[in-house]
This record gives structure tokens, C-alpha cells and sequence, in this order.
């Protein structure tokens, strides 16, 4: 197939579930310039993958977008932890940066809190959090994690127990 007959689907498919790749890449990365580095290199991905993307009834497009955004998103994850950490740039004349503004909408504190605990979780417990955070049902999220949806209910229940724990324990 020729690119060009893919690009309105494409385009269609990624301004449709252009949210939810974000929130892959803001599960997956704290940094805004790395978060928008992992956001290009999934949609890259998907870019790559379209046109080996078949269109079935019993696979919705979502489910295939996130198998490869939370591959991308756990592969670059790995590479990251390979190399070393970057010291930051300091702001002009030396100056240390400003601060980012504060998030809209719940409370930061909060907000903030669960993002560091969820940070402190596997990148496979992570995926969870996502899916479950998207309001996926177990059988959705089987499908899209390759499992079975009792292995998800086991999973997700510990993912939450283990959750809980990173909430009341000091960071």
C-alpha cells in the first residue's frame, strides 16, 4: 500500500486516540521533553506498523495501538535504564530553572503522589495501572497484555495491593 492512502486513516486513528498515547508516555516518563520523545517514537511505531495492521472484528484498532505503544513505551524504558542518567542543563547564567506550574484539575499534592508511586512500579505493573486507568475491562485488557483474564484479575489485584503500600509507605 502506498503511504499516501494510509495517512487519513492513520491520521484519523492517531487524533483519535492521540490521549491515550499521551498517557502512555506521562506513565512511562516524568521529563516533559522525554515524555514528548517517547510520544514521537510511538507514533513512529504505529506509523511502521500500519500497514501490517489488519482490520478484524474481534480486534479493535485500540486494542492493537496500545499493544504497540506499551511495547515502545517498555523498550525505551529499558534503554533509558542502560544508559546514564543526564545531569540538567542549568538555566541561563546559571540560574537554576523555574518551576513547572502546577498540574489543572485534582489535587497536585495527590496527583503527584500516586504519579511517584506508580513510578516505583514494574514496567508490566505499569501497563496495568494504564489499562485500568483507561477503563479497560479485564477481558480488554487480556487481549490487549496477551494473557488470561483471570491472570489479569490476579495481577491487577496485586497491582493494587502494591499500590496501597507505596501510598502509606514515606517516599
Amino acid at each position: 500500500m502506498a503511504s499516501a492512502v494510509l495517512a487519513p486513516e492513520f491520521l484519523e486513528m492517531l487524533n483519535a486516540h492521540q490521549p491515550r498515547l499521551r498517557r502512555v508516555a506521562r506513565l512511562y516518563c516524568a521529563d516533559a521533553d522525554d515524555r514528548q520523545d517517547l510520544y514521537q517514537e510511538i507514533v513512529l511505531q504505529l506509523w511502521r506498523a500500519w500497514p501490517r495492521y489488519e482490520a478484524r472484528p474481534d480486534v479493535q484498532v485500540g486494542t492493537w495501538l496500545y499493544r504497540v505503544a506499551l511495547n515502545v513505551a517498555i523498550s525505551d524504558l529499558r534503554r533509558r535504564g542502560r544508559r546514564p542518567a543526564a545531569d540538567p542543563l542549568p538555566g541561563p547564567d546559571g540560574l537554576p530553572e523555574l518551576p513547572a506550574p502546577p498540574p489543572e484539575g485534582p489535587d497536585p499534592d495527590a496527583l503527584a503522589e500516586l504519579y511517584r508511586a506508580i513510578e516505583r512500579l514494574s514496567d508490566v505493573e505499569r501497563a496495568f495501572v494504564l489499562l485500568y486507568l483507561e477503563e479497560k475491562t479485564y477481558a480488554e485488557m487480556a487481549d490487549i497484555l496477551g494473557i488470561t483474564p483471570n491472570n489479569v484479575r490476579v495481577k491487577m489485584h496485586r497491582v493494587q495491593d502494591k499500590l496501597r503500600q507505596l501510598l502509606t509507605q514515606p517516599a
